[in-house]
């Protein structure tokens, strides 16, 4: 079942082209990676599914239902959540309260914040850390944690909004590469596990064939390939526009290497 299509969407900001015909579809439980050199049109089409930027023509589909240029607010509503590339969290509040935070927000209890916050939706909040790793870190302050475990109570509170399509934007972004593999490996898996389907940008290449089940690839606003991560590393055109930069072609000679 397709949970989410995006149907020839296209935006331009005066005479720059910043998407062109973009389509592409996301299953329940996929991981799907848009990749592409800086100005691309990456961070348009993520924005233009998230509700940031309402496209010039085109639809955005969530699982039959049209959502072109709802606001972020009301796509949340539907089921979306999201990550960024700074990890946004209250950093004088405790791990807990953070994911607390979302759930009671999640619930439409916010008038409950003040007077009850502390107390609402503890177990709740401690099953999702667990089911990131943290639930030990609880109730330290979130401001003493590595970025790394930032960026795992980050997906936890995103989690929180009991999301079916989950928009990552650049999640490894400032984390060491374990960090890296190790966070990407936890999305994945909660992603199949729960049925979440997962569109991200990424530029680390080795995050991106470990666990895209999918990839487009982004040129100048356009798809100049798409398809799983073997096929998208044999496209010449993907080899000669974008991969085939020294920076990549280690990635990419690391990664064949770690898988045989």
């Amino acid at each position: 079942m397709t949970l989410l299509a995006a149907e020839a969407l296209n935006k331009r900001f005066g005479g720059v082209v910043a998407a062109r015909d973009v389509s592409f579809a996301l299953a329940a439980g996929e991981m799907l990676a848009i990749i592409g050199p800086n100005g691309a049109g990456k961070s348009t089409t993520f924005n233009m599914v998230g509700g940031q930027l309402r496209p010039d023509s085109g639809h955005v589909m969530l699982a039959g239902q049209d959502i072109t240029g709802m606001p972020p607010r009301a796509v949340c509503r539907m089921g979306v959540g999201r990550t960024f590339q700074v990890a946004q969290t209250f950093l004088s509040m405790s791990v807990a309260g953070n994911v607390q935070m979302a759930l009671i927000a999640h619930a439409g209890r916010t008038r409950d914040m003040i007077a009850r916050a502390d107390a609402l939706y503890r177990e709740d909040a401690l099953a999702l850390l667990d089911r990131v790793g943290m639930r030990a870190e609880a109730d330290r302050p979130i401001g003493e944690l590595a970025y790394g475990d930032v960026k795992r109570v980050e997906l936890a509170i995103a989690l929180a909004a009991a999301p079916r399509l989950l928009l990552m934007d650049e999640p490894t972004a400032g984390m060491a590469p374990r960090e890296r593999a190790a966070l990407m490996g936890l999305t994945a898996g909660i992603a199949r596990e729960q049925r979440i389907g997962v569109l991200f940008t990424e530029h680390d290449m080795d995050a991106v064939f470990a666990h895209a089940d999918r990839i487009l690839v982004l040129v100048r606003g356009e798809i100049i390939a798409a398809g799983t991560p073997e096929q998208v590393r044999a496209d010449e055109q993907v080899k000669r526009v974008y991969l085939g930069t020294t920076g990549h072609r280690a990635a990419l000679r690391a990664r064949k290497v770690a898988h045989g």
